[in-house]
This record gives structure tokens, sequence and C-alpha cells, in this order.
């Protein structure tokens, strides 16, 4: 899935951000809290102030990406 994921940040560069959580990193601690973080993989949209557009856990296919990404470029 990270393959994909790559992918799809270089198609999307400099419209959508990716960041990447280490979910065995004691430091993202917080950060997984504020989140509600509890199984791999997780994904989360944000909107440009940060604020949560949704949460995705588990296997998530290409296009159900694209489509996401695309109806909140709009």
């Amino acid at each position: 899935m990270a393959s994909m994921v790559h992918g799809l940040e270089a198609e999307y560069y400099g419209k959508v951000k990716f960041s990447y959580l280490d979910a065995d990193d004691p430091r993202t601690d917080v950060f997984q809290k504020e989140l509600g973080f509890y199984y791999q993989p997780e994904f989360y949209l944000l909107d440009a102030n940060g604020n949560l557009i949704k949460k995705l856990i588990g296997y998530i296919s290409e296009d159900e990406f694209r489509s996401l990404f695309d109806a909140n470029l709009q």
C-alpha cells in the first residue's frame, strides 16, 4: 500500500500535502491520541487549518483516494 500512497503523493504534489506518522514512535503519542489512532493503516484527510475532514481505516483503494482528494480540492 505504501507504493500506491507514494504514487498518489507524486501525482497530487503541490495540491495535497502528505505527512507520515510513525505509530511506533513514542514522540507521536500525543498526536495519535488527538486523532484517535488505533489501527494500521489509518489515513486522515485534514483541511488547510488542520481540521479533520475524514478518517479512513484499513485498505483504501487508489480510486477512493483520488475521489476523496478531487472532491475536497474543488
